[in-house]
């Protein structure tokens, strides 16, 4: 799956009241992905002790705390402060997307209108998040399967290596994200609809149409890093890579069919085995 490629600048905007301090450092590493974060703001009752564990972070990362006292009982004015805030930013015109960091679906709307004035929206939360909000994103992510601080070092040998399963976060996630079945099947029809007459067509174009359809979709959240280790593993496709001019490797797809398909399940290992030792 594609990511923005050029330098985008990016608002971050935290909902201290919703999200927790230890997935801070993989929340900015994600926004790094799509561009730079240009403002960093976290809101929330900064008179609260539940959110003493921010302050040092705060600090670390240069992210803006901005008070938000309630003045009701009920009534959470943090969520008002940041969607003022992300329409002033708005109206100035000064970046080319926002990441709006919560599990609440209070910023549902506030999503939509943002992609209605052409901008580009990251959403993230936790695996409680609801539903309304995670399609109102362009984007979303799950913060469980975002690596934290700990882990990174815990193993920082590990990031360099890139493992070839991510073991984080996929059993967490398997009752709220869509069925791999589900999205094998999606791949398989974005890749006959895209396909030249060989059947090939580009892994990007792929990851971009599936994240269209699912905007929670991220290989992550069955257990792989990249959206090739996924398709490979899955047995229903086939691979070639080339070079182009540059020197960057090109990956294309096709849908496996008939006897090619029969014929590759019976010559490559199956990754699940059973607790005996068997291949299932």
């Amino acid at each position: 799956m594609s990511v923005m490629t050029d330098d985008k600048k990016i608002a971050l905007l935290i909902d201290a009241d919703n999200v927790s301090e230890k997935y801070l450092f993989g929340i900015i590493a994600e926004v790094s992905k799509f561009g730079t974060p240009t403002y960093k703001r976290i809101y929330g009752d900064w008179t609260k002790p539940q959110l003493a564990p921010w302050k040092a972070s705060l600090l670390a990362y240069s992210i803006t705390p901005i008070q938000q006292y309630g003045y009701t009982t009920g009534k959470n004015a943090t969520d008002s402060a940041m969607i003022i805030d992300a329409m002033d930013i708005l109206y100035t015109g000064n970046v080319d997307g926002f990441c709006l960091v919560s599990s609440d679906s209070d910023f549902t709307r506030l999503a939509s209108r943002l992609r209605e004035s052409g901008k580009f929206v990251l959403g993230m939360g936790e695996k409680k998040t609801p539903n309304p909000f995670k399609v109102a994103c362009e984007v979303f992510r799950y913060l469980e399967v975002l690596d934290t601080k700990e882990k990174a070092e815990e193993s920082p040998a590990s990031a360099q290596q890139q493992p070839e399963v991510y073991q984080s976060g996929s059993e967490k996630l398997d009752t709220v994200v869509t069925g791999l079945p589900e999205v094998i099947a999606a791949i398989q029809q974005i890749v006959d609809a895209t396909s030249n007459d060989e059947g090939w067509t580009y892994l990007s174009t792929v990851g971009n149409m599936l994240n269209k359809k699912y905007p929670d979709f991220d290989p992550r959240n069955y257990g792989y890093i990249k959206l090739r280790q996924l398709v490979l593993k899955s047995d229903f496709f086939l691979e070639k890579t080339f070079h182009s001019e540059a020197g960057v490797i090109n990956y294309m797809i096709k849908n496996k069919t008939g006897e090619t398909a029969a014929a590759a399940k019976h010559s490559r290992p199956v990754r699940r085995q059973t607790k005996t030792g068997g291949k299932k």
